[in-house]
């Protein structure tokens, strides 16, 4: 059965985060179809902490290894939604 899986990450402290972030993201590029990141900016500064969305794809294996990951990065929250068709 074909079904669709969206984690939402908040990241918290982006300015020392980030660099993690982006090499967890590279290295499960393959796993990634969408990703769609949150963030205010005002008076040109970024905001301290963000919300990406990942629309994800692969095995439950190769998931449960992006989201483990995503988890061991300090300041990240981790939201999995699951979507049956």
């Amino acid at each position: 059965m074909e079904k669709t899986v969206v984690l939402g990450i908040k990241l918290s402290n982006r300015v020392n985060t980030a660099q993690e972030f982006q090499k967890v993201i590279s290295d499960h590029g393959c796993q990634i179809k969408t990703r769609i990141g949150i963030h205010q900016a005002y008076d040109g500064k970024c905001s301290p902490s963000g919300v990406i969305l990942l629309d994800v794809i692969g095995t439950d294996e190769e998931v449960a290894t992006l989201e483990n990951d995503l988890k061991a990065i300090p300041y990240a929250e981790i939201q999995k939604m699951v979507f049956s068709h």
